[in-house]
């Protein structure tokens, strides 16, 4: 495991983001990834009929052993936040000092835990918003938001991920996914 994330029986992921931004995508493509590595997955969304926007949450589970757990995740081991906007009391819900925060953002992550009323968690910030409308002409963030997140906490390879990317999209959108996932690796940072 990299750095943030101890070795555990069950690696629990929230997602945060607004319907449209593939909160959920993200979600079942690091469950994919997780595959690729013979581990065991989980990945659901909770939303109802909301409108594109609207806030969504998406979970992932993996581990090296069968899931027992079939529920929301309550208590993250690494939260996703996908839109800096839904930075507020839902994202920390249920966390605890060694819960990993990985952010879309402009802000430095001394500023995301300052917004977060949040002291010791190890935040990681990218810029995925701007990085996705670079590469791909769209603000779709949930790739470089995967890349983000596997450079903060190796929870799988890099190259897992890859795999899995170029199994749910193909030709160039799996290429620019690819590339997107590369750059935000890169772009990541913490304090």
């Amino acid at each position: 495991m990299g750095t943030g994330i101890s070795l555990k029986d069950v690696i629990e992921v929230r997602f945060h983001g607004r319907g449209g931004q593939g909160a959920w995508t993200a979600s079942q493509l690091l469950a994919y990834g997780g595959l690729r590595e013979n581990r065991f997955v989980q990945s659901f969304p909770a939303f109802g009929p909301e409108r594109e926007g609207a806030p969504i949450q998406a979970f992932t589970r993996i581990s090296n052993k069968p899931i027992t757990l079939h529920s929301m995740v309550y208590e993250p081991d690494i939260v996703v936040v996908l839109d800096e906007t839904l930075l507020g009391t839902d994202v920390i819900q249920g966390i605890n000092p060694e819960t990993l925060i990985v952010v879309n953002t402009n802000m430095r992550p001394e500023q995301v835990r300052e917004k977060l009323s949040i002291k010791n968690n190890r935040v990681w910030v990218v810029a995925a918003t701007d990085l996705a409308t670079k590469m791909l002409g769209r603000p779709i963030v949930n790739t470089a938001m995967l890349g983000a997140v596997v450079r903060a906490s190796g929870i799988i390879e890099i190259g897992s991920l890859v795999e899995a990317i170029r199994e749910r999209f193909s030709g160039q959108l799996a290429e620019r996914n690819i590339s997107l996932v590369h750059e935000a690796q890169k772009e990541a940072k913490t304090d």
